[in-house]
């Protein structure tokens, strides 16, 4: 990298190198993006589906920003009941250790309808639990195909 250049404009002092773009934590990107998608997806539900609704964009952004924190959670918690399905050595441990994926995926629709009542009130409804799970459902699948196609346009672009 060349060395910052300055240039003095009367008193004023212009750092070129402070005006480059910094490059973004890959996390930070993608939970911005993964926000970004639920917007557009929990939007489509609202538009689409009489019983999601939301009275305004902001508290849809809002409720966006609050299914990725849920979702993130109810995700860890569903890798740590398949590794420790995994793990089980015997048929009584799969038997419980599958119990235990269940109720997180059952649970899991339970809790993002209590966070969104807590959090929104009547000002935001997703449903019931079958609307919520084609949500969830929807939001997982348009996160991992927009992952999918940026990580596509990133190699493509590693490549020309």
């Amino acid at each position: 990298m060349p060395p910052a250049t300055r240039w003095s404009y009367g008193r004023l002092m212009v750092d070129q190198e402070a005006d480059r773009p910094r490059a973004a934590d890959p996390r930070v990107a993608a939970a911005v993006i993964d926000v970004f998608v639920y917007v557009v997806v929990l939007n489509l539900f609202i538009e689409y589906l009489p019983q999601v609704l939301s009275e305004t964009f902001t508290l849809s952004l809002l409720t966006a920003v609050l299914l990725k924190l849920v979702l993130e959670v109810v995700v860890a918690g569903k890798d740590r009941a398949k590794a420790r399905f995994r793990a089980a050595s015997g048929p009584a441990g799969k038997v419980v250790a599958g119990l235990v994926l269940w109720l997180v995926l059952v649970g899991s629709k339970f809790l993002v309808l209590e966070a969104v009542d807590l959090v929104f009130g009547a000002s935001v409804s997703l449903g019931g639990f079958f609307s919520v799970t084609l949500l969830i459902l929807v939001l997982l699948l348009a996160r991992a195909g927009v992952r999918r196609l940026l990580g596509a346009l990133g190699s493509a672009a590693t490549v020309s």
